[in-house]
């Protein structure tokens, strides 16, 4: 997404374009964000959307105020695909779907002129004579050959390194790296994180929703749905901690998470209406607390289903279920990465530092973010802020 529109920006500049994809086809990655829906950026007031963002430098900040959710949505509307706000907050496109937006657009890439080539792959810089790296060169690979090319400036959107399988695979590390460029390991992120279910639990419960859940991981709290799976959790708010869950594993090798099962109601509340009914079975003080089948089974899982009649003890383990986290989901089946070029090695018109004529934007740049619209918003403003970058160093004498 962030090279497809630095090359609708471009076009629309004047500027003539050649766009290269190491795929069949161009958009693989923007179709599987849109799998589940389409979730294009977030309606929040800027100030708080901006917090989302994990970054070292303000560069990201700057690229969506430059380019905020309000062009997002209005870009949306002159592709033919209005948008509305769901009742989280997200922005998506009326039809739900990717394949229509993606259509149009690439409908209007060939409308302006932009010259596509599949199935090309990026193999690195040229250099010039004294062995420096010119970075307005490109060698590229095509059908088992290499060819040099030279343009007036470059634009990578390589993205990183989570779904491989439509194109984001991180080949492009090494070479980048060898400029001395400082590239961070990809990490997984928005991933589930996995948990030594018991086999019984795990075969009855993975699937199941835990509904209206809030989740503390240090001094931060997130609350939302998430989905047990055969082997952990995911979700909205195990998603959103993915930073601090990361950096508890790696601190300590593990990280325990507090879910509070009913947080609309304090322990004092939950401890009174568990102690109303004495002789209840344990099951039935808990469904009458609201609490579904899945949140129940998660209170015998972390206790061995030697759950406490005291209904204070009890109380206090709905509000702070502690569950213990060993580590998080592949990176190739992570919805995002974290990692990537570091803020550092760009400048603020989003060139390379240390190889000028070239421009960077996207999933490829260390930056984080949670689901919910944060991440293709940003890959879009980056890819904007990369394209007016290529415009202002062209316009230089």
């Amino acid at each position: 997404p962030a090279g497809l529109i630095a090359a609708e920006v471009l076009t629309r500049s004047d500027v003539t374009v050649e766009l290269f994809d190491q795929m069949p086809s161009l958009g693989r990655k923007f179709l599987l964000a849109g799998r589940g829906g389409l979730n294009i950026t977030h309606s929040e007031p800027l100030e708080q959307l901006l917090g989302r963002y994990v970054a070292e430098t303000p560069l990201v900040e700057r690229a969506v105020r430059a380019f905020p959710p309000s062009e997002l949505r209005a870009w949306c509307g002159e592709l033919g695909q209005a948008t509305f706000t769901g009742s989280s907050g997200r922005v998506f496109p009326v039809s739900f779907r990717a394949t229509p937006l993606l259509r149009a657009w690439l409908a209007r890439l060939g409308d302006l002129g932009v010259s596509v080539h599949p199935r090309h792959r990026w193999q690195g810089w040229g250099s010039v004579a004294d062995g420096r790296i010119d970075g307005r060169t490109a060698l590229i690979e095509h059908d088992g050959s290499v060819a040099e090319r030279t343009f007036d400036a470059i634009v990578l959107a390589f993205g990183g390194a989570s779904w491989p399988r439509v194109g984001s695979t991180a080949g492009w590390v090494e070479s980048v790296s060898s400029t001395g460029v400082e590239v961070a390991p990809f990490v997984a992120s928005n991933s589930a994180v996995l948990v030594d279910w018991t086999a019984g639990f795990a075969q009855r419960f993975a699937g199941a929703p835990v509904k209206n859940m809030a989740l503390t991981v240090g001094h931060a709290v997130v609350r939302g749905d998430a989905m047990i799976t055969e082997s952990g959790l995911e979700g909205g708010p195990v998603y959103a901690m993915g930073a601090a869950i990361r950096a508890e594993i790696a601190a300590g090798g593990s990280c325990t998470l507090a879910i509070d099962l009913q947080p609309d109601l304090s322990r004092e509340v939950l401890a009174e209406r568990l102690g109303r009914r004495p002789k209840d079975s344990l099951a039935t003080a808990l469904a009458r607390l609201g609490l579904q089948p899945a949140s129940i089974g998660l209170l015998r899982e972390s206790t061995a289903n030697r759950l406490p009649r005291d209904p204070d003890q009890l109380a206090g383990l709905v509000k702070a279920l502690p569950l213990e986290v060993r580590s998080t989901a592949s990176l190739e089946r992570a919805i995002s990465s974290a990692g990537g070029i570091s803020l550092t090695e760009v400048d603020s018109s989003m060139m390379l530092r240390r190889v000028p004529g070239t421009f960077v934007a996207g999933e490829m740049l260390d930056w984080d973010a949670p689901t919910g619209g944060y991440l293709l918003q940003a890959c879009l403003s980056t890819g904007v802020a990369a394209a007016r970058g290529v415009m202002q160093s062209l316009a230089r004498p």
